[in-house]
């Protein structure tokens, strides 16, 4: 069961992160800084990104010690999306495209790691008041969440269609 359990979020996170991955390759250079709701769609690719990172995590601990936090650090800056702030940072898409890349890699061998144990322990966050388990099923729905909001933004300005990932599939 297990193993089923940890095959199905792998398959899940892949398909949610393929959907941005699909959405910021096709974003238009003239609507990458544009406005998704209240923010551009840079910073909206980058919170999906970020939160994804911080969630496949056991805390904010480690968060800044990660060697991809490390060579990047101008990027994250002084890390506002963990402030209680409006957000006022812009991201490159190069970036955000080695920033999928880490939280594909991140995915892998953290979820390859869980146990049954840690599966049922706490999340590691004490705002979010369920097991790791659960964790890893929210950090997707908020994945989701925001891929929709860019996909509908890339429809309305662009026309441009992202295609459903679903299990199996890859994008490039």
């Amino acid at each position: 069961m297990l193993n089923t359990y940890k095959e199905l979020v792998v398959s899940q996170y892949e398909a949610a992160l393929s959907t941005v991955n699909a959405c910021i390759a096709g974003c238009p250079e003239a609507s990458w800084n544009a406005p998704v709701a209240r923010y551009p769609f840079c910073q909206v690719a980058f919170h999906t990104l970020f939160y994804a990172d911080v969630y496949l995590g056991r805390g904010l601990g480690s968060l800044r010690d990660q060697p991809f936090h490390r060579d990047n650090a101008s990027s994250f800056g002084d890390y506002e999306q963990l402030e209680d702030r409006e957000p006022v940072s812009l991201y490159e898409r190069p970036f955000n495209k080695a920033y999928m890349q880490h939280c594909r890699e991140k995915v892998a061998s953290v979820i390859a790691a869980e146990t049954a144990d840690t599966l049922r322990g706490p999340c590691g966050f004490e705002w979010r008041d369920f097991t790791r388990a659960e964790l890893h099923l929210y950090n997707i729905r908020h994945i989701q969440h925001h891929a929709a909001q860019l996909i509908l933004r890339l429809r309305l300005d662009t026309d441009v269609d992202i295609p459903w990932f679903g299990s199996g599939w890859k994008d490039v």
